[in-house]
Parts: structure tokens; sequence; C-alpha cells
């Protein structure tokens, strides 16, 4: 059997695993991203993990074929470049990613493949997660931002510039408070990611005039669990323009099934039911059978997906 090793490389952690054939995680490792110390000291760091686990993988007595990274940012699939990044990751945008790779592990540059990390989590879902079987699939995470991807005949739509999968930046009517947009971390206002994701709850529950000290997004649905009204009004809001977006996706893209990922998915009824409620509202009546999933793998997800660049293309 051939195996591969899936690489998530986020704007805080590292985690890397040696994947098999059949989509199995056999074991794995995690580091912290040097966010601040630039490109080279990352594919540094990138390249002792994944030297790590192939002498494992080697000691066990596996074929590994190749390394799969799915990276933050907007990855150029093609060339294995990073296009561009947000502040979360310093000195990332512009480095040869793949063949930075390549030529730190001794391996044919073909043998590295690299696609942004939201894509390699729901081609890790389509695989062997909550999509598995079908033949197509929208994934869409809610969390830290707002990002998605939609999974055909096996393979993820990347769009000409590789910037698809960026859901978080189209409007939303609930991204408004008193007659203004609401400013996004894109530099746009009004967009979903500047209501729906994580932050964005915490943001509108202190315009809302909330009283309580709120860090972050747990904090609003613990004072949501305990009858704050802002912080109830908060989570509703940023659960119904999550749905409603995921919705009018599903409109346009048909899918065979939805899956929803991110942490504010794993925040349970008190998030799911109010987004899933506007998503139907949202849906055409052909849609009204669409199945809406939780993702399954977790954080295994975007490694598996990542082990399934090479599983899947050999070099």
């Amino acid at each position: 059997m051939q195996y591969a090793i899936g690489v998530d490389l986020g704007g805080t952690k590292t985690a890397a695993g040696v994947v098999s054939a059949a989509g199995e995680v056999l074991f794995w490792e995690t580091i912290p991203t040097l966010n601040r110390a630039g490109g080279e000291a990352i594919l540094d760091a990138t390249a002792a993990l994944v030297s790590s686990l192939t002498s494992r993988a080697q000691a066990a007595g596996l074929d590994v074929a190749g390394v799969g990274v799915g990276s933050a940012g907007v990855i150029d699939a093609g060339r294995g470049v990073v296009v561009s990044t947000t502040d979360a990751i310093l000195g990332w945008a512009g480095t040869e990613l793949t063949a930075g790779l390549a030529s730190r592990l001794g391996l044919d540059p073909e043998a590295v493949r690299a696609v942004n990390d939201v894509h390699a989590h729901a081609l890790g879902e389509s695989w062997t997660g909550a999509a598995a079987g079908t033949a197509s699939s929208l994934l869409v995470a809610f969390g830290t931002g707002v990002g998605g991807s939609f999974v055909l005949d096996g393979q993820p739509l990347l769009g000409h510039r590789y910037v698809g999968g960026h859901v978080g930046h189209f409007a939303s009517p609930y991204a408004f408070h008193e007659g203004g947009a609401v400013p996004c971390v894109c530099g746009g206002a009004g967009h979903v990611e500047a209501i729906a994701s994580g932050p964005a709850i915490r943001e509108t529950y202190v315009r809302l005039g909330g009283t309580s000290d709120a860090a972050d997004a747990r904090a609003v649905f613990a004072l949501a669990g305990a009858s704050d009204a802002a912080a109830i009004q908060a989570v509703g809001r940023g659960a119904a323009a999550a749905g409603q977006a995921v919705g009018g996706l599903a409109n346009i893209l048909d899918p065979e099934v939805v899956v929803v990922s991110g942490g504010l998915s794993d925040a349970g009824a008190p998030w799911w039911r109010p987004m899933e409620r506007a998503l139907r509202a949202e849906l055409l009546p052909a849609l009204a059978g669409l199945p809406v999933l939780p993702a399954k793998l977790g954080n295994a997800a975007a490694m598996v997906g990542a082990a399934r660049l090479v599983l899947t293309t050999p070099p």
C-alpha cells in the first residue's frame, strides 16, 4: 500500500501525519507555526517535521509517495507558490512552498503538492469524512474566519486565480449596524465574515450593548446560555447570517451534500439550529431535501485531504 504525508499548515500550528491510501492517519505530530519568522524559517521547520515522520514511516516499512500541504493563504496550486496571505503569517506571501519543501527534503518537485487549507479540509471530508461517496460537496467552515470549498468528482474547484472558496467575502444583509456596513477584515464591508465568524459574534455582542466582559465567541455563547439578551441576539444573528450564506451558495452550486465545519459548528444546537433554519429558508424548492451535515474528521481533515493530493496524483 502507498502512503503520503499530509501537512496542515495554519497560522498558529502545523500538523502533519502519515496517511494511508485508504485515508487513515496512522500517526501524526504537531509543531507551532513560526508565524513571525518568515517563509524560509517556516519551510525549515515544516521540512524537519516531515523528515521526522518520514523516518518513522520508513522504520515501520511504509512507502511514502510524497508530501501534500494544505496551507493558510491563497495558494497557486499549479506553481506551489503562496500568492497572498493575511498578517497571521508574516513573510509567507511569495514563498515557493512546494519547491522549497522539495529541495529541503531531497524530493522530486512533483512529489510535493499544495492547496489552500480549506480546500484540503474539504477534500478530506469528501474522501473519507461526512461527504464520502458523494460526487459533489460544498464545505463551509465558520471559525476565526469563514472559508469554503466546492469539491466536484474528487477535485476542489480552485478558481482561475486560485481565490475560489473565499465565501466569507460576499455581501450579507445581516452585516449592517445603524445604517452602515460592518467592516470586514479583508478591507471591505458588509461581508458574511464580518457578521458570521467567531470574532464577529463577539464584536456584534459589543455593538449591541453587551455589558459583560466577553473575550471571545466562546464567552458570548456562555453568556447566551445564561440568558444574556445581547449575547442571545449576537449568536442568533451570526448563525442566521451563516445559514443564509450557505443556502445561497447551495442554490448556485447544487451540491449533493453540504458539510458545515469550523469552531462555531462545534457549539452545538444554540448555533446549529438557527444556522440550519436560515439555510433551509433560503433554499430553492428543488433543494428542499439537501443533506446538511456536520464535518466528521475534525483536526485530521486537512491532513487527509492534503495527502490525497499526492495519493491520487502520484509523481
